[in-house]
């Protein structure tokens, strides 16, 4: 991956993000792609949208990643200066004790820990349980709630403090690759076709989509108010090469081996197929996921706006999805961006997505 793509990433994981509290991720977003787009624009909901223009103004194409990512909420400060916390998307509580944490306040990040009873403590039975979010706490170092309260108000959202960590084989490992790494790959697909020069027609607008964690709600309204012919969700999908998934159930699906494309009820058979033929005449290795019914991501929306929307999905694998360790391939996500680029300039003016 070339550098200045590679440090965009970074940014892009660096920045806080939770549901609803986007804007440090929109802000690099929107720095890094404008330099490739004609217009960027940024909407009342936090939705980033960059728009470049082909030869024609025919079809029009929605590219979307969601850039919001999973953390928590302070909930309630108790007498002692302790954080009460609930969770913004879905989070395994497993995993939730002993990490760092960021408190994002408007006077700027506070640090803290996530504390629990220590397991000398705990009767035999309290080791064997996982612990629920309301005995869960963190600590700032705050002597009581009156310091505390001077810190932090009730509504910060919090994010583990992690960052981007390179391992072997080309993997990344960070929080929030779900899904700023499709906000990515969509900024790269666009930094492609200008770059690259070759024509193709229509309107490409490749949008950062806020709110998907907790119901959709940043493509629901970006889909409305673009109005795409087709409309492609940037996401992650389940990377199956590792222990414990049972690959019958959810497929066979490894890092570095390329996108994942969507095929299925929530999938126009049209695009599917010009994907496909994209994917081999480019030499871009990808996958195949069986999805027949809802795909659970921003291209539910998509199909379903207005009069409806050629839709599909492509994902890049990742390993330990809502986790603050998610793994993927950098391989992977200049694939995906590739595809969408061959798809793209693979389209015609007269195009028709119906599925006959």
């Amino acid at each position: 991956m070339r550098q200045e793509s590679f440090d965009f990433l970074k940014r892009l994981l660096d920045a806080p993000s939770p549901s609803g509290f986007e804007a440090p991720a929109v802000r690099v977003y929107r720095e890094y792609i404008q330099s490739y787009a004609d217009t960027v624009t940024i909407d009342v909901m936090g939705n980033a949208s960059a728009t470049l223009s082909g030869e024609t103004s025919t079809p029009r194409i929605m590219l979307c990643g969601h850039c919001d990512e999973i953390g928590f909420m302070v909930q309630y400060i108790d007498d002692q200066g302790f954080l009460y916390f609930s969770t913004i998307g879905g989070i395994d509580l497993h995993l939730v004790p002993g990490h760092k944490v960021m408190i994002h306040t408007s006077g700027g990040a506070v640090p803290g820990i996530i504390g629990k009873k220590p397991i000398h403590l705990m009767e035999d039975e309290e080791r064997k349980k996982v612990a629920k979010i309301i005995d869960l706490y963190i600590d700032i170092g705050a002597k009581d709630k009156k310091e505390a309260e001077e810190t932090v108000r009730i509504g910060d959202p919090i994010t583990v403090d992690v960052s981007l960590e390179r391992l072997k084989n080309d993997l990344i490992c960070a929080r929030g690759l779900d899904d700023k790494a499709g906000a990515f790959v969509v900024a790269e697909t666009l930094r492609l076709l200008k770059e690259e020069g070759k024509p193709f027609c229509g309107q490409v607008i490749a949008v950062a989509t806020v709110q998907e964690e907790v119901g959709l709600r940043g493509a629901t309204t970006s889909a409305y108010r673009h109005q795409p012919d087709v409309g492609i969700a940037v996401d992650v999908g389940f990377a199956t090469d590792q222990p414990g998934i049972e690959k019958k159930k959810v497929g066979d699906f490894s890092l570095g081996k390329g996108p994942i494309i969507s095929r299925g009820a929530n999938i126009n058979p049209v695009v599917f197929d010009l994907l496909i033929r994209s994917a081999k005449e480019g030499d871009i290795p990808y996958q195949i996921e069986a999805a027949p019914r809802s795909t659970g991501t921003d291209a539910n929306v998509l199909q379903l706006s207005r009069g409806g929307v050629a839709a599909a999905l492509v994902s890049v694998p990742c390993r330990y999805m809502h986790t603050p360790v998610e793994v993927v391939s950098l391989k992977d996500l200049e694939d995906s961006a590739r595809l969408l680029a061959a798809f793209i300039r693979n389209l015609s003016a007269e195009v028709s997505f119906i599925p006959v």
